[in-house]
This record gives C-alpha cells, sequence and structure tokens, in this order.
C-alpha cells in the first residue's frame, strides 16, 4: 500500500519574532526533509504565533487601550508579506528540499490597497517554491475580528501536489457551510485544517469534514506558552490558575475518509509529529455512499457560485 509521509510541525514559533520564526522554521523543515517527509505544515498564524491573547486578556477589547495596540503593532512588524526576503526565504527551502509547504501567517501588506491591515491568512507552496495557494481567512473568528482583516474567495480550491490533491481552511472555516461545500467541490484528496489547538470541538469539526467531503484531514494544532505572552497583557484568572505552561497544547490529529481516525489529537507534546498517510485512492469506494459534490448534491436543487476574486 502506497502511503505518504508527512511532518506536522506541533512546535512554538518565536512570538511576534519574524525573522528567529524563520531561522527556526527553515530548522524544522530541513530536519523533516531529513526523514523523506514529502510535506511540512505549520499551524494557523505560526508567522509569528497565534494571538492567543484575545481569548485569554482582559482587556482585550478596551477602546484605544495602549497595551493592546502595542502588542498588535508588534504583530503587524512581525506579519509575513509576500514578495519579502522573509517569504521568499521559505520559498528558497521548500525548493532546495523538493519539499510542499502549508503554513498559516499573520500576512501584512505595507504598501497600496490593503495595506494597514493585518490578514489571518494559509499558503501552499510546491516542492519548486510556486505559491500554490494563498488564502486569506474569510471570516475572522469572535475576538479575531479587531485584528484581522476580511479575506476573500481567492484561495478557496485544491491543488496537486506529489503526495496527492491537497487544500486548506482555517479555524471556524470548517463550521461554515458553504465554505466547506466550496472546497469539496474542489475534490480534496487531502486536506489540512490549520488551528490554534484541535480542542474537542475542533476535533468534531475536522472529523466532520474527512467524513463528509470524502478525504484525509490533517488537523494542525500548536505550541504557545504562558511566558511568551508580553507580561503588559493581563490574563485572565483561568489562564492565571492553571496549572499548564501552555495556552496552546497542540491536538494535532488525523482522520480519515471512512470516519476512522490514524492519529489520535497529541496534546502538550512539542515535536514534529510524523504520518504516514495512506494513499487516499483506497478509500474511493466510500463515495458511493456519500458524494457530497457528485450525486449526492442535487444541482437541480441547489446551486453555489463562489467569487474566487482577489480583493488585494
Amino acid at each position: 500500500m502506497n502511503t505518504h509521509k508527512i511532518a506536522i510541525v506541533q512546535v512554538e514559533p518565536v512570538f511576534n519574532n519574524l525573522d528567529a520564526s524563520i531561522e527556526k522554521a527553515i530548522t524544522l523543515i530541513q530536519e523533516a526533509a531529513q526523514t523523506e517527509a514529502k510535506l511540512v505544515v505549520f499551524g494557523e498564524t505560526w508567522f509569528c504565533g497565534y494571538p492567543a491573547w484575545i481569548d485569554c486578556g482582559t482587556e482585550t477589547a478596551f477602546w484605544n487601550h495602549a497595551p493592546i495596540k502595542e502588542i498588535w503593532a508588534q504583530m503587524y512588524e512581525n506579519g509575513l508579506e509576500v514578495d519579502s526576503t522573509a517569504f521568499q526565504a521559505l520559498q528558497n527551502v521548500a525548493k532546495e528540499q523538493s519539499i510542499t509547504l502549508v503554513f498559516g501567517a499573520n500576512e501584512v501588506i505595507r504598501q497600496g490597497k490593503g495595506s494597514g491591515t493585518l490578514y489571518n491568512s494559509a499558503f501552499i507552496i510546491s516542492d519548486g517554491g510556486e505559491i500554490l495557494v494563498h488564502h486569506r481567512k474569510l471570516m475572522p473568528t469572535y475576538t479575531e475580528k479587531l485584528i484581522h482583516g476580511l479575506g476573500d474567495g481567492h484561495g478557496l480550491r485544491a491543488v496537486d501536489t506529489p503526495i496527492g490533491r491537497v487544500g486548506t481552511l482555517i479555524c471556524w472555516e470548517h463550521w461554515m457551510p458553504l465554505t466547506r461545500q466550496a472546497m469539496h467541490d474542489e475534490a480534496e484528496g487531502i486536506h489540512f485544517g490549520l488551528w490554534p489547538k484541535v480542542k474537542e470541538m475542533n476535533q468534531v469539526a475536522s472529523h466532520q469534514y474527512a467524513f463528509e467531503g470524502r478525504c484525509i484531514v490533517v488537523a494542525v494544532g500548536q505550541i504557545l506558552r504562558k511566558s511568551s505572552i508580553p507580561s503588559s497583557i493581563k490574563l485572565n484568572e483561568e489562564a492565571r490558575q492553571s496549572d499548564s505552561e501552555f495556552l496552546l497544547n497542540g491536538g494535532s490529529c488525523v482522520y480519515l475518509p471512512d470516519g476512522k481516525c490514524l492519529l489520535a489529537p497529541q496534546y502538550d507534546i512539542e515535536e514534529i509529529l510524523y504520518v504516514d498517510l495512506p494513499d487516499v485512492q483506497q478509500f474511493r469506494g466510500e463515495l458511493m455512499n456519500l458524494a457530497v459534490s457528485g450525486h449526492y448534491q442535487r444541482p437541480d436543487v441547489f446551486n453555489l457560485e463562489v467569487n474566487k476574486k482577489r480583493v488585494f
């Protein structure tokens, strides 16, 4: 049976430090390539750390609050910009190591239309260093609306890679029915779900996505320590009183098209997780039971149109 080895990076970035995070990522990618992994995936906004302070800070939504403006400004200054030296470094290592990359980033546009805004973005880079997918999260989730702008439909696409046809969504996009359907219509074989951490309900969403889309789902969680959050941010009582050193404790897992779990959620583990994914072809028979883009879709009743125009 053919398998495809992938590497799930469940390792903490250097919070709000782009240069150090790029350097760390390159080392991790090179390490994964040594094991003959064909794809490396990093979680939601891994560059440079998910802003977990929006969920556990007590003053996040205070208007014109200096500590919050300061940490957002740090995010902006350390945002990842397409065509930048930092981005090109990731493209170069993908090409040098002949490895496909999937990663999340706090993306910034510094000039022209769209500038001054942070986007919660996901990228797929080919093993030749080409940008295959550039997706901006359609709707920032809850308090994320304070720090991220609205995305567009341009990145709602799946692409062919050496391990199969892959696509990606970010966090609560997995709860948006029309977004899921748009991706199912792209005929994903392997789907990468990028999360801050894969808690119980995020497992449910990932498990459902695999069964509904008849694809392999790799749910990617992150590591973030309380000590990484600046002392100027006041954490809530739950975070302060917790015995855990983590605000985000991973939970990466893998589900198969028949609903079975290939990798159980991995919590409180900071390492590269290696998984041998089966060839999705062996699950083709599952489409007989359910094909949401085929004979179960009823195009005579429903018509989904997706605007894939890039806004900025």
